[in-house]
């Protein structure tokens, strides 16, 4: 029987690339308070991927941010979920995870955006990428407790179904803003998406078997 070459696992390796990525992402928007035109280059709108062929930003959207209060929320959550998710699986599977899910988060947004007509819009942060992050981490550490403000303790699994239920709401029934949570669920769904094609994991049992 041939192997899934989908399903090929990496060597383990350690090398920090939560670090690393929350380095560029400082790096770049260090950048951008500087030259703020950046955004329009790095940003994801779909009229100018559509117009001027900037195909590179459903990769780019991902390290530009919009706000020092932005950068730090995505940075810390990056730094808390992402470190442990990456010494269990290894820094070349983390780093695979990350930028498919993030990549494919912006992606949808885009065909979202256009098939809304919302051509003008620009996606920035790194939230997408994230919240698969959070995902991943609920998968990896089922029995795992996130202290909400330090003093509620709520299992892992049990926080990724308050966010997609905050973000539903938010998306179809909150006040509008500049928030994308159309994309925080995108990286949810592309993050499940990646364990059961690329690891062969059903999320939901995982989590299921933790609480038997």
């Amino acid at each position: 029987m041939t192997k899934n070459p989908l399903r090929k696992p990496f060597e383990y390796s350690f090398f920090s690339a939560s670090i690393i990525l929350i380095i560029i992402n400082c790096i770049i928007f260090a950048a951008t308070s500087f030259f703020p035109r950046i955004q329009l280059y790095l940003g994801l709108c779909p009229a100018l991927i559509i117009k001027y062929k900037m195909l590179w930003q459903p990769v780019t959207y991902m390290f530009i941010h919009g706000s020092l209060s932005h950068l730090l929320s995505n940075m810390i959550g990056l730094l808390f979920f992402g470190m442990p998710l990456e010494k269990a699986i290894g820094s070349k599977e983390f780093l695979l995870m990350y930028f498919v899910c993030g990549i494919a988060s912006g992606l949808c947004s885009f065909a979202f955006y256009v098939s809304t007509g919302i051509y003008a819009a620009i996606l920035i942060g790194a939230s997408g990428a994230l919240y698969a992050v959070l995902f991943a981490f609920a998968t990896a550490f089922p029995k795992a407790n996130i202290y909400i403000w330090g003093i509620l303790p709520i299992p892992s699994p049990i926080l990724v179904l308050i966010y997609t239920g905050i973000e539903l709401f938010s998306q179809f029934y909150g006040i509008k803003s500049n928030i994308a949570h159309f994309t925080h669920l995108f990286g949810f769904l592309a993050a499940f998406l990646y364990f059961i094609i690329r690891m062969g994991i059903n999320p939901i049992k995982i989590w299921k078997n933790a609480f038997k």
